[in-house]
This record gives C-alpha cells, structure tokens and sequence, in this order.
C-alpha cells in the first residue's frame, strides 16, 4: 500500500480493519454461534452494536491501547525502523498493542524487548494521546536503557541510539512519534513537568 502523503483515508482503513473497526472483520458474525449479526441497539444502551441474529449476543468493540516508550542511553534516544505497514521503513519509538492482563508499563517493556532487543527501566508515564477515527489511546513513558545493547526484532528492519540533532525528523513514521519525543526531552529537563494530553484528528498525525 501507499503510505506517503496523500493516502490518508488508505492507512485510516488499514488501520481500522486491523483495529476490528470496519464491517469487513469478524464483527459481521457471531464469536460465540457464528451466526450473521445485525446494528442494533440493545436494551439499556443509547449505541448501535453488532448483535447476533441467532442468539441475541452483543459484540462490543472497545478502544485498544498503545503502549511504548521513549528510551535513552546518556544523551541518546533508541528509535526503530519499522519492518511493517503501516508506514514500513520510516522511524518510529518502541510501542505496541497492549496485551490482556498487562499494565501499561509492563506492555512498553515488553515491545521495547521485542522491536530493540533492549532492556529498560521505567522513569514515568509523560504522554497520552487519543486518536478516536481509529478508536486508539496510545500512552508513553520516560524509560533509561539499562545497557546500551539493541538489535533489531522481528518488527523492526533496524535500531539506533540517536543524539537529538540527528534525530531523522523527516523520516518519522507518525506525528505521535515527534510529539513524545519533545515531551520526553522537555521531561528529562524539568522533572515537574506535566503529562501531556493531547486528542488528535487521522489528518494529523503524520510528522
């Protein structure tokens, strides 16, 4: 697919088909009798849902949560380059779908192990940035690599420690990158500094 500027309403629909968003995924049938399901509004609700036709279950969809982080070692900031749509080849910040039964630190160490092959530590929670047309809240923390030792994983074609000025600025993959990437710096520079709240519309979000 084409992900370069301009093709806005593409990545929004891969990104809702993968995010279970669009009729064409498994909400148009029943996960518990596979029957076919219909919009509804059930009893006591004020919103359409996909209800089965058969057995009258209701399919909520709920919002997923990103999770990742902004990892330094000294001076230097560890980007990945992504080895996956959407946005394949441009530098993005270790970040990942939240699994079940995880906290949302406990998620942005697991991806940063996955995409860098990294360890980290945890400083603190600096951003979280909601973006409804794909019904996604992404969180991000301040993080200190624990050793200087990265590899790419299997989503990242590869990994670096970057010093701010060489950051690729131009190469990252979303807007959501370049916002924790300054919020983490203003961060290190003032430890009182607030967490950033920020709600964004698809047409902003790349860098």
């Amino acid at each position: 697919p084409d992900f370069s500027e301009g093709s806005d309403k593409v990545s929004l629909n891969l990104l809702r088909i993968r995010d279970g968003l669009l009729k064409t995924d498994y909400t148009a049938f029943c996960p518990k009798c596979g029957a076919p399901t219909e919009q509804v509004i059930p009893e006591d609700d004020n919103k359409a849902r996909p209800v089965c036709t058969d057995c009258g279950f209701v399919h909520y969809v709920n919002p997923s949560t990103v999770t990742g982080a902004v990892c330094f070692w000294e001076d230097k900031v560890l980007l990945c380059k992504r080895a996956i749509e959407p946005r394949v080849g441009f530098w993005t910040l270790p970040a990942g779908f939240l699994e079940l039964e995880e906290s949302v630190d406990e998620g942005a160490v697991r991806e940063t192990l996955e995409e860098a092959c990294a360890q980290i530590k945890i400083d603190r929670m600096i951003a979280v940035y909601g973006i409804p047309q794909i019904s996604q809240t992404q969180v991000f923390f301040l993080a200190d690599l624990i050793t200087p030792e990265i590899a790419p994983g299997d989503e990242s074609l590869e990994v670096g420690l970057f010093d701010w000025d060489s950051i690729p600025w131009g190469e990252l993959a979303f807007s959501t990158v370049k916002w924790a990437l300054e919020q983490a710096r203003m961060s290190r520079e003032t430890p009182n500094h607030p967490v950033e709240l920020k709600v964004k519309r698809f047409q902003e979000l790349k860098a």
